[in-house]
């Protein structure tokens, strides 16, 4: 099986823990690092959050790397659940896991050149801030030639924003980082909330999590239910989405989602930082915007992987 070579850029979050839970447990994908950005919360607790689920996973040979503490220009913003930090000890154990010692928009640039030299470039799942993957493309001209794609959870134009009203979180906290990534070339695959929150996960889908018999599906079940995210209201029925997992399933199964092209930008300053907007009538688009999801394909990939009893590259490898 041909495998997708990625780097996870992150900053867990609970929708963070997800996606890369199902990346480990996915044989179609080679995770080469996972780097956090300062995002949900400090960098101080994505990193250590990050480090956790590594830990969790039983994946300790992929380096994970701390990156920007804070955005490009703009003052520092954080999300919903900020002052919580790293996720509790009960709910997901430390581990044991250690940072290494390299920047992560080092790591990025340093991995991307080397992929670009080989011929084989690699993918990006950027499911926080772009702090990171704008630092790395600044870094040196050849870094965008060895990113085959940035897979991106990011944006909104149909939807209201999450964090504020006319903008999504990760692209909010850092506008003009998603203003160099969005305008760098590098081919884009965009999922906004506009899709996102289409496949909302269910009290069932969290009992599925935990009753599975892995060390993740626990885990991520038990987050989902300290950290409620079903909001009826919003939503019009109960349950909550798991936005960050989106980019990943794609890599998994495209066939799930509809998308199309369309040339992508964001505001960077003014009264409304973060907005983003899509032109869908442009023949030079680089990016491809998401809109459809198969809800029940999505959920069942999602929990089937994670809550199986050893990530499916685990299998593999000692069957």
């Amino acid at each position: 099986m041909s495998r997708t070579p990625i780097i996870i850029d992150t900053d867990p979050g609970v929708d963070d823990a997800a996606a890369i839970l199902l990346a480990f447990a996915s044989p179609e994908i080679e995770v080469l690092g996972i780097t956090a950005v300062a995002g949900n919360v400090p960098l101080t607790a994505t990193l250590a959050n990050a480090c956790r689920i590594v830990a969790l996973s039983g994946r300790t040979e992929v380096p994970v790397m701390a990156g920007a503490e804070g955005p490009l220009l703009r003052e520092q913003v954080y999300g919903k659940y900020a002052a919580i930090g790293a996720f509790p000890e009960h709910l997901v154990g430390s581990g044991g896991v250690t940072p290494a010692p390299e920047h992560a928009a080092a790591f990025i640039a340093r991995t991307a050149r080397a992929a670009a030299e080989a011929g084989t470039p690699i993918t990006l799942c950027a499911i926080g801030p772009l702090t990171n993957i704008a630092l790395a493309l600044r870094l040196h001209p050849d870094v965008a030639r060895g990113i085959a794609r940035i897979v991106c959870m990011g944006g909104a134009f149909t939807a209201l924003g999450h964090r504020v009203p006319w903008a999504e979180f990760n692209v909010f906290a850092d506008p003009h980082a998603a203003g160099i990534v969005f305008g760098s070339g590098v081919p884009l695959v965009l999922f906004p909330l506009d899709v996102t929150m289409q496949a909302l996960f269910t009290a069932d889908h969290v009992a599925a999590l935990r009753d599975g018999g892995s060390a993740g599906g626990r885990a991520l079940a038990a987050l989902l239910s300290e950290y409620d995210r079903s909001d009826p209201a919003r939503y019009g029925r109960p349950g909550g989405p798991l936005h960050d997992a989106m980019t990943v399933a794609w890599l998994i199964a495209p066939d799930l989602f509809t998308g199309r092209p369309a040339r992508v930008g964001v505001e960077e300053g003014g009264t409304t930082p973060g907005h983003t907007w899509a032109d869908f009538t442009d023949p030079s688009a680089a990016a491809t915007v998401m809109s459809q999801v198969d809800e029940a394909g999505y959920i069942a990939l999602v929990v089937d992987r994670i809550a199986a009893r050893a990530p499916a590259a685990q299998k593999e490898t000692t069957a």
